[in-house]
């Protein structure tokens, strides 16, 4: 479980990259540039999209890393990870896997335990 938490955790930062990239671009094109009606406008949040573009793929990349050593907190930063895409960027075809593959492996690191341990996180 470890494991399979550790690999999600890192695909899913390197997934959320490349939304973050493009989230985070988009949104300095138009600052830049400016709005064309009806093809290019500038979202609600563009502060938290920009933020979040950057700090989200990052806990997912360091829980994903952590997942093996220290399940319970891994497993938190994926969940955290996974809340942000999904509150700053939504659920579309874009963000499904990183969000999906954040949460899954949180569930996955949380539940996880050392079998020779009485206590599965300390």
């Amino acid at each position: 479980m470890r494991n399979a938490a550790l690999v999600l955790g890192i695909i899913a930062g390197l997934i959320g990259m490349i939304v973050g990239f493009f989230s985070f671009g988009y949104i300095e094109a138009i600052q830049y540039y400016g709005e064309v009606d009806g093809y290019f406008e500038q979202v609600e949040n563009s502060d938290l999209v920009q933020i979040t573009s950057i700090i989200a793929p990052m806990l997912a990349i360091a829980g994903g890393a952590m997942a093996r050593s220290r399940a319970l907190w891994g497993g938190v930063l994926l969940l955290i990870s996974a809340a942000g895409m999904y509150y700053a960027f939504g659920f579309n075809v874009f963000t499904m896997f990183p969000v999906a593959f954040a949460a899954v492996g949180g569930l996955l690191a949380v539940g996880a335990g050392k079998p020779d341990e009485p206590k599965a996180h300390f």
